[in-house]
């Protein structure tokens, strides 16, 4: 006779209701159940387990040959972990899983480490763009490039993928400290970080610096967005300065100002959550401040093309100044590239200056009397 769900559920409740109104009774075994199994019996084909009192359990077939290594390590009387794998079948017996067991152990283990914030060993066993591949506890980790050591992470120009990889292939077989950042056990997902751990160093040796100090730095690294760079008195400490932080004028690489070992000084600008942000142009005269000295609407200047862009035209001024000519003055790119030539020189006439905002806006003088000088 077939049983529909909502039988099955009022059965379920009718039976919780009679074991909890009578504490003596047990509750029957049912699949997913996790227990202690105290081993009775096992030969090359299947194992028997006193489970608790509640009955016997079996491990055969698949799940016994996936468990066989597990099982060289358990004597007749020791108890294991076991999870009821499949109902009590014709022979009075409960099938069981080490496996199901040892995994569901495994994730609690995982949830332990994250809670307590402790913190493990693992080794690599592999790596993508994206990361680091490894294992704890027998189940697959992932640590992300983000979450690496200033000491690991790749510093590669240009953010180039296959750079990155060959960098982080530099660490497979090498063991990390680590910490559990995040797991999922139902999407068998588990993130963790070595930043994690070697950031409550940071934090420590940062308490003694303060936004505003100057300190001496060597270059560690160069991207696109800006260059890290590692303190000379505390090499542990990797800052960033971002590439706005670089320099008074616009630059389109940071390669163009500095290269990797290069020892200068930098401003802290920023300290948070064990991260530190640095600037170089903080320790250099700003221009700007003087342009209004050199510069002034409606004057004639003389400039250089150093870049053209969607948007426009910048024109390198003098005085560590550029201006911006609009793509406008043109009525569009072409003609604006068909006009203007990178690393010539040019008439213009200062139709905006601004330097609170950093800005001089410029057009063209009249065609007629431009020279190629």
């Amino acid at each position: 006779m077939l049983i529909n769900k909502t039988e099955e559920t009022k059965k379920s409740q009718v039976l919780a209701k009679i074991i909890k109104n009578n504490p003596n009774l047990v509750a029957p075994l049912k699949e997913g159940d996790s227990l202690e199994g105290e081993l009775l019996y096992k030969d090359n084909r299947c194992a028997f387990f006193d489970l608790e009192g509640r009955g016997t359990g079996i491990l055969f077939g698949v799940e016994f040959l996936n468990a066989k290594d597990i099982l060289k390590n358990v004597n007749v009387g020791e108890k294991c972990s076991l999870t009821i794998s499949g109902p009590e079948n014709e022979d009075g017996y409960f099938e069981v899983s080490l496996i199901k067991a040892l995994w569901k152990q495994n994730w609690q283990e995982v949830k332990k480490l994250k809670e307590e914030g402790e913190s493990v060993i693992v080794k690599i066993s592999g790596a993508n763009t994206g990361g680091l591949l490894t294992e704890l506890f027998g189940i697959k980790a992932f640590i992300p490039v983000s979450q690496l050591s200033a000491q690991n992470y790749p510093h590669v120009e240009d953010g180039d993928k296959n750079k990155i990889l060959e960098e982080l292939k530099k660490l497979i077989g090498q063991d990390l400290e680590v910490k559990v950042l995040d797991f999922n056990p139902k999407e068998e997902k588990l993130i963790l970080s070595e930043r994690e751990v070697t950031g409550e160093e940071v934090k420590k040796s940062l308490e003694k610096y303060k936004v505003g100090d100057v300190v001496e730095v060597i270059v560690s690294g160069v991207a696109d967005f800006g260059v890290f760079v590692k303190f000379a008195d505390d090499p542990n400490i990797e800052g960033l300065v971002h590439i706005s932080e670089i320099d008074h004028k616009l630059i389109d690489s940071p390669k163009e100002v500095v290269k990797v070992n290069d020892s200068l000084k930098a401003k802290i600008i920023e300290i948070k959550d064990g991260r530190v942000s640095l600037s170089f142009k903080a320790l250099k005269p700003n221009p700007w401040d003087d342009a209004k000295k050199y510069f002034a609407v409606n004057q004639e200047v003389r400039g250089k093309v150093t870049k053209i862009n969607p948007f426009g035209a910048l024109v390198y001024l003098g005085h560590d100044l550029q201006g911006l000519i609009h793509v406008s003055e043109f009525e569009n790119q072409e003609k604006m590239k068909a006009t203007l030539e990178i690393g010539k020189e040019y008439d213009f006439v200062i139709t905006q200056l601004k330097p609170e905002e950093k800005r001089i806006i410029l057009k063209l003088k009249s065609k007629t009397t431009q020279s190629d000088k």
